[in-house]
């Protein structure tokens, strides 16, 4: 007969519900991880043109790929592509979103 050991930290871990997301960068997003803008942080012309082109709070974005040197990457936000530096990505806070 043989037994079986069982670590009730991992029981803990299993059945405890999932910590709220916590925003990041869409610089430090994966590529074909989908998110929603918490905001765009930032004054200025650029942050204004980034909310014209429909980067505002609440909006499905995702990266979908680098430059070889990495700058600027491509994002679809809205069910359009844009390229945006890596520095005016900085500035937009997202949050990955469950679906």
């Amino acid at each position: 007969m043989s037994s079986l050991l069982f670590d009730q930290s991992i029981a803990y871990d299993i059945t405890r519900p999932p910590a709220a997301a916590a925003p990041l960068s869409l610089d430090s997003l994966p590529a074909g991880v989908t998110a929603r803008v918490l905001n765009v942080n930032g004054m200025g012309a650029v942050a204004r043109r980034l909310m014209e082109m429909g980067v505002v709070p609440g909006a499905p974005v995702r990266v979908i790929k680098a430059a070889p040197l990495g700058d600027p990457i491509e994002v679809r936000v809205r069910n359009y592509h844009l390229a945006v530096r890596r520095s005016e990505a900085q500035t937009i806070s997202v949050v990955i979103s469950d679906r």
